[in-house]
This record gives C-alpha cells, sequence and structure tokens, in this order.
C-alpha cells in the first residue's frame, strides 16, 4: 500500500515537472508577446493624443518589435530558468533595452532621410513593456503555482547549513522532493521529507524520476562531490553544485574553461576600480538625491519644527563619519537623543550589565534607550533621522546606496574590513539595513558592506533601494 501511494505521487511530481519544462515557457513567452503588443498600442495612442495626430506606422512595427522583444528574451534565459525577483527584472530591463535598441536601429536604416518614429515612441514603450510585463508574469506565476506547474521539482543532496540557504534563496521556484542526508538530525529534515542517506542516491532519484538535482554539500571533500555529481547525473536533466565560495565576490562572475585541461576558471571584476562605473554611480546619486530633495522638503521642515518642540537642543545633529578613502565628514542627521546622550548611556550601561554586553556586541541598544528622546523613537522606527543624509549624498560625501556610516571610534574593530569598506562613499541605506539592520552583529554587518562593495552594481543599488522602502514600512530590525 505505502509502494503504491509513493508510485502514485511520484507519477504527480512527474507529470507537474513535465508541464513546467515544456509548457510553463509557452505560456511565458505567449504572455509576453501579447504584453509587448499591447504596450505598442497604448504608447501609439498615447503619442496620437499628445501629438493631436495620428502617427503614421506600419502594420510590421506591431509585430517586430515584440517579437524582437521576446527572442531577446529568450537569449537571456527567461523562459527555462527561474530566477529571483530582482535577476528576473534586471533581465526583462535588459531585453526591453536590445529590443528598443535594435529597433532604433532598423528603423534608421530604413528612413535614413526621414519619416522615423518619434524617439518619445520608442522610450514609451521601453518603459511601458517592462512594467506591463513584470505585473503580467507576476500575475501569470500566482496562477501557475496555483496549478503546481511553476515549480520545477527538485532533490537536494545534502541537508545543512548550505542547503537552508538555498531553500530561503530559491524555494518559491522549485518543489522540493525531498532530502537526500546521512545526518538524520538535520533541522530542515523537520521540514522536508527525508529520502535516505548518500549510498541510495542513484535508487531514490530513480524513483521519484526528478529531473533536477542540487549538490549542497561544500563541507565534503573535492573527491566526494566529484563522485555524488557523477553518480547522480546520468539519471537527470540538470545537476547544480553549490561551491564553498560563500565570501568571494558573485555580482560579475564570468566563467571560462579548457575541455583539454579539464580546467574551470571563475573570473571576478571588480566594478568600482572603473572611472565610467565610478561616474555612473556619482550621476545616480545627484540626479536621484536631487529629485528626493524636492520631494522631502516639507517634511524635513516639519520635522525639524517637530524634534525643537519634543526636547532641547537643535534639529540636526551632525556627527563625524567615516568616509571613502577613511576621510571623515560630517554626517547629518536628526536629533533623535538628548543633548547629554554620552554620559546618560555610560551611567546606564554602568548599571545594567546585560545591557553593556548587548552594546559590546551590536554597538546598539535594541531594548529601552534612555538616551533616545520621544520623538527621537517614532524618528527612529522608520529611519526618518536619516533623511538629512540626502543633503550629504548632493555633496559628495555619501551615496543613496552604499557601506554603513562607520564612527572614527570604530576603526579598530572594523579592522581589515577597512580598506574595503572606503573603496567608497557610505550610504543612506546598504545591504546590511535590508538584512536585519540592527538584528544583525557588528561583524555581520562589516561582511555584508565589504560584500556589497566587493558585488557593486548600479542594478544592485535599485534593487536595494525598492528593498529599503518595505524594510522601512515594516519596521524590521529599526530601534
Amino acid at each position: 500500500m505505502g509502494e503504491e501511494i509513493v508510485t502514485e505521487a511520484t507519477a504527480r511530481d512527474a507529470l507537474r515537472s513535465n508541464l513546467s519544462y515544456y509548457v510553463t515557457p509557452f505560456l511565458l513567452a505567449g504572455t509576453d508577446f501579447f504584453v509587448f503588443f499591447v504596450a505598442m498600442q497604448i504608447v501609439f495612442a498615447i503619442a496620437t493624443a499628445s501629438l493631436g495626430s495620428a502617427v503614421s506606422v506600419q502594420l510590421q512595427w506591431f509585430v517586430l518589435l515584440p517579437a524582437l522583444q521576446v527572442c531577446c528574451m529568450f537569449i537571456l534565459d527567461l523562459y527555462r530558468t527561474r530566477r529571483v525577483f530582482h535577476e528576473c527584472a534586471k533581465r526583462i530591463v535588459k531585453a526591453a533595452t536590445f529590443a528598443t535598441v535594435l529597433s532604433i536601429l532598423v528603423d534608421y536604416t530604413l528612413h535614413p532621410s526621414g519619416g522615423m518614429l518619434p524617439p518619445s515612441v520608442f522610450l514609451g514603450y521601453w518603459t511601458l513593456s517592462f512594467v506591463l510585463d513584470w505585473i503580467a508574469r507576476y500575475a501569470l506565476r500566482s496562477i501557475l503555482r496555483k496549478a503546481g506547474i511553476w515549480q520545477s521539482s527538485v532533490i537536494i543532496v545534502g541537508a545543512g547549513k548550505t542547503a537552508e540557504r538555498f531553500v530561503k534563496a530559491f524555494h518559491v521556484n522549485y518543489h522540493i522532493l525531498g532530502f537526500i542526508e546521512d545526518n538524520a538530525t538535520r533541522p530542515l529534515l523537520q521540514r522536508y521529507a527525508h529520502l535516505g542517506g548518500f549510498e541510495e542516491l542513484e535508487t531514490i532519484i530513480q524513483r521519484y524520476r526528478t529531473p533536477e538535482v542540487v549538490l549542497a554539500i561544500p563541507g565534503l571533500s573535492r573527491r566526494e562531490q566529484v563522485e555524488l555529481f557523477y553518480r547522480a547525473q546520468p539519471f537527470v536533466r540538470k545537476v547544480s553544485l553549490i561551491p564553498d565560495l560563500f565570501d568571494v565576490p558573485i555580482g560579475t562572475v564570468q566563467i571560462e574553461n579548457s575541455i583539454d585541461d579539464r580546467l574551470l576558471v571563475l573570473k571576478t571584476t571588480n566594478n568600482l576600480t572603473s572611472h565610467l562605473n565610478r561616474f555612473v554611480k556619482r550621476a545616480f546619486d545627484i540626479v536621484m538625491g536631487s529629485v528626493i530633495a524636492i520631494l522631502i522638503a516639507p517634511v524635513l521642515l516639519l520635522l525639524a519644527i517637530w524634534i525643537r518642540m519634543d526636547s532641547d537642543g537643535s534639529a540636526c545633529y551632525n556627527a563625524e563619519r567615516i568616509g571613502k578613502g577613511g576621510r571623515s565628514f560630517r554626517c547629518y542627521k536628526f536629533r533623535s537623543m538628548y543633548p547629554d546622550a554620552d554620559r546618560i548611556l555610560m551611567d546606564f550601561l554602568a548599571r545594567h550589565p546585560e545591557a553593556a554586553e548587548e552594546w559590546r556586541v551590536f554597538q546598539k541598544l535594541r531594548g529601552e534607550d534612555p538616551r533616545v528622546t520621544r520623538a527621537g523613537k517614532i524618528i527612529r522606527k522608520y529611519s526618518l533621522d536619516e533623511l538629512p543624509q540626502i543633503f550629504n549624498v548632493i555633496k559628495g560625501d555619501m551615496s543613496l546606496v552604499g557601506p554603513r556610516p562607520y564612527l572614527p571610534r570604530e576603526k579598530a574593530a572594523i579592522g581589515e574590513y577597512l580598506p574595503v569598506i572606503c573603496m567608497t562613499r557610505p550610504g543612506i541605506t546598504g545591504l546590511w539595513q535590508v538584512s536585519g539592520r540592527n538584528d544583525i552583529e557588528f561583524d555581520g554587518r562589516l561582511r555584508l558592506d565589504a560584500w556589497y562593495v566587493r558585488n557593486w552594481n548600479l542594478w544592485q543599488d535599485i534593487v536595494l533601494l525598492f528593498k529599503t522602502v518595505g524594510v522601512v514600512f515594516w519596521k524590521k530590525g529599526a530601534y
């Protein structure tokens, strides 16, 4: 009876995997083409209304541009591989950019002496196609997940810390059939099926007919990992291997290989050594910083008045922070503490040993902080005390996104991370802010900031800015 249940479940999983592998790409491509066609219609309707006369356009444009963009998305592997949110959005933007640029070149080639489509049409299409496609894909993904054909079935070999990180990052895109693990006490096995040990690998894969296996066993020796890889490969379409390279920069990884020498080379690039990339990051800060400063000016004025009315002292607190190249600068913040905050802190830590230990580990008081004013508790909870730093961004002392602005007295504690963190300007927000903020120990913040610098790219900054909005709204890690 038990064997029949397993067989029936295996048949359902196999059907789900086949539908996911063969049907889902066609549904995605069809949806994309329809969305791009609609985007073209909307853009031309808006252009016609704006210009007061119909925009002359040949019918083939309504097919050419959407088809070209679908081809770009196919080349960027947006139909077979399930990707996390920010990586998928990044590739959709790339596809829209490639398709739009190619269309402009085609239009110019066909009409070298005039009659080209207005640039506003292409810009409008680029923007609208991304927005509509992301909404449509999100809706389609939700429908396919409920139907049980979005997620690809997978068996994970290993159930340790590496497997936990994989599940946390990719569980939305995978239907996890279970784990192959020798240690039956692993925490993950309390939530997912324990299919057996490493010795049963081939039998388990054939029994469950999974299309993919993930090897999350970086703690094993190289020989053991290679052996498990070759044992799994004959029975599945894909084998994914997670190597023990967790702190190595991965944002710019390129792969080179030599078939003759059976050699695999992972090449990474330090983007912040490029003058062009530094210029792009600074230009992004100036443009976006200026726009944000104008939008929040009334809020800044109201907060300043409230802080002055709540307690004695100035509205702003300008403290020394470590900037790019290790140079100090004056960091603007709204005052959230009483003027004699240092004395209050020392007295409090002397009376409360448990608070002194917490301060040593986190360099923060996550519970009751006697230094904080009534207004300060509110503006800290929603990170409003950091809004004046937008002027540091415009001046060039800070960036919208970057490492945490550390205190000069923290240099010794920062230690070997200091040269890396000081390669760029500190940010109003950053990786550590969206990863737990004050819930992360001081050493953990340093590792996250160093990882950000080593993996910098502009898209990552944009993603972190959007994530910051959610973190501030939900008040995650704010004290």
